[in-house]
């Protein structure tokens, strides 16, 4: 009796002085991607480093800068066409993540129902995924394809997973594969008719966002044409030396750097007032 009560004492003794003594392992925390990475995944470009993708946005911006100081020898003008061309790949990267993510939600369905169709037939789960890039949709196959080979390494369903939400960076796509986790885990025969009924609530959202996306097109048509048409104005009178050197004084300016920030405001206000509400990525 002595002796477990002496190794109980002795026992608490050391886990006391471990909790002084040891050093404490940082928790882990998951690091926030940055706007311009996250946007870089959404449009398919992950691969793509973000000192890259902001060393071309300078270089188009330089690059305006010298064209339209050449053109119309007024700075102010050069560096407002500048700014402009800086930005030009960031919206061309924002329009290709948009008509991503509209081509992901329109297939997201179809390939639901694969992954039903082969779980009904009685593959497994990573292996129904795997038979997506063969039989899945055009758009989703490349990211199952690097999933099948993820799981042929690992074999760790988990992280494979983790990363092919990485590749896909997808809203809809994060819905599905938080799904199959859960079921993965939990386990049961209620996979095929979560499948199915996840199937139809796709259909059903990517159907009435359609609908109001073409609704909404025209809101933000007019406001991109009224906000590119005075600009456009601007660059033909660039051809007018006479004309543009005006710009060149510090009222000229002044009423560039008025114009702008209207252009701006004007035109987040008519894009946020027009917008439909966007999806947030869950678990990312």
């Amino acid at each position: 009796m002595g002796v477990l009560v002496g190794l109980g004492v002795g026992v608490g003794l050391v886990l006391v002085w471990s909790s002084f003594a040891l050093p404490r392992r940082a928790p882990r925390v998951r690091r926030q991607r940055s706007r311009l990475s996250e946007l870089l995944a959404r449009a398919g470009l992950g691969h793509v480093s973000r000192s890259s993708f902001l060393a071309l946005c300078l270089v188009l911006g330089g690059a305006g800068v010298l064209v339209m100081q050449v053109v119309t020898r007024t700075p102010p003008v050069a560096v407002l066409f500048g700014v402009m061309s800086g930005y030009l790949p960031v919206l061309v990267v924002s329009a290709r993540a948009r008509r991503r993510q509209r081509d992901f939600a329109e297939v997201w369905p179809e390939a639901v129902d694969n992954l039903a169709s082969a779980v009904r037939a009685g593959l497994s789960l990573p292996d129904a995924l795997a038979q997506l890039s063969l039989r899945g949709p055009e758009p989703l196959r490349s990211s199952f394809h690097a999933f099948a080979l993820d799981y042929q390494v690992t074999g760790r369903f988990g992280e494979c997973l983790d990363r092919l939400k990485s590749r896909l960076a997808d809203p809809v796509g994060d819905r599905v594969i938080e799904g199959l986790r859960v079921a993965r885990e939990v386990g049961g025969g209620e996979l095929g008719r979560l499948l199915r009924n996840l199937s139809g609530y796709l259909r059903d959202e990517a159907r009435t966002r359609s609908e109001l996306e073409a609704r909404q097109a025209w809101t933000i048509n007019g406001a991109r044409l009224a906000v590119a048409a005075p600009w456009l104005v601007l660059f033909l009178m660039s051809f007018q030396p006479t004309v543009i050197r005006r710009y060149a004084s510090p009222a000229g300016t002044i009423v560039l750097l008025v114009a702008a920030g209207t252009c701006v405001v004007a035109y987040r206000l008519m894009m946020r007032i027009g917008r439909l509400p966007t999806e947030r990525r869950i678990l990312s």
